[in-house]
């Protein structure tokens, strides 16, 4: 085998690539994942790990720290330990390693002070930034990633915002609790703007609140209003399982009798299809 092979072998155990998936290693704590791109260098296992959809981290890019570039975006937290008997890395050897393996996939350094190193690689939609902290000589590094994006808002209203709604024009339109096709069945991601209707109610006990359904003109006018109703109900039902008290609370159906867009649209058939908060 000969010397350039022997640097590629050693270069692939911590490069990463779109398609790899982290393995698992059976020192790794419980609850702890690697990052699915960026692989571990060989002999260590994970302590501690963090993943956000979004989080903001600064990055100690500059001579002062407090001068860091923050970054935002999808967050991971990587804390990993060398294992009993393994040989210690340096910390050259550590934050080298690194550095090749982001080289071969575009990056590069944006600045190393001591046991610190910060990379910058591009992506497909973006840039990812890297940064390694290596304690004790090679004994402990850490790793914290940001591949940045913008946050993609996941609550249509807060209960604040609803509530000055209310208080302004006696109801609030939502488009963010979505249902299965043709069904009543309320979509997992509702779930973060219905925990904001029942702080809502939570917040101001004396709120009454008829819930009604609205949907676009696709179908008859019948299953379009029986379809309605049973989507409000079910919105309804979920509230009272989250101990809102039922005599609050009342259901309607209005089909597609009160459009507030162009059903010709897709545009226009995504806004129709709503629940509406109705003060009583």
């Amino acid at each position: 085998m000969n010397l350039a092979f022997k640097r590629l072998i050693a270069l692939i155990l911590v490069t990463f690539t779109a398609t790899a998936l982290a393995a698992k290693d059976p020192a790794d704590l419980e609850e702890t994942e690697e990052h699915p791109e960026i692989t571990r260098f060989p002999g260590f296992y994970i302590d501690n790990s963090k993943r956000n959809d979004f989080n903001e981290f600064q990055f100690a890019s500059k001579a002062n720290p407090d001068d860091g570039e923050t970054k935002e975006g999808k967050y991971w937290f990587i804390d990993y330990i060398l294992k009993e008997g393994v040989r210690q890395p340096s910390t050259v050897e550590l934050i080298r390693n690194y550095e090749n393996a982001f080289k071969k996939a575009g990056g590069s350094l944006v600045r190393r002070h001591g046991e610190v190193a910060v990379f910058r690689v591009p992506r497909p939609d973006g840039e990812r930034w890297v940064q390694i902290s290596v304690d004790n000589g090679g004994y402990r590094y850490q790793l914290h990633i940001v591949d940045v994006a913008a946050m993609a808002q996941k609550v249509e209203f807060s209960a604040g915002e609803m509530a000055a709604a209310i208080k302004a024009t006696g109801f609030v339109a939502l488009n963010g609790i979505v249902f299965d096709t043709g069904k009543a069945t309320i979509k997992p991601e509702s779930e973060a703007l219905l925990a904001e209707v029942v702080s809502l109610l939570k917040n101001d006990r004396q709120l009454k609140l008829s819930v009604e359904g609205h949907t676009d003109n696709v179908g008859d006018k019948k299953s379009n209003a029986e379809l309605s109703l049973k989507r409000a109900e079910s919105v309804v039902k979920y509230l009272e399982g989250k101990g809102i008290d039922a005599r609050r609370l009342k259901s309607a159906g209005k089909g597609d009798a009160a459009p507030v867009a162009d059903n010709r649209t897709d545009a226009g058939r995504a806004r129709n299809r709503r629940v509406e908060l109705v003060k009583f």
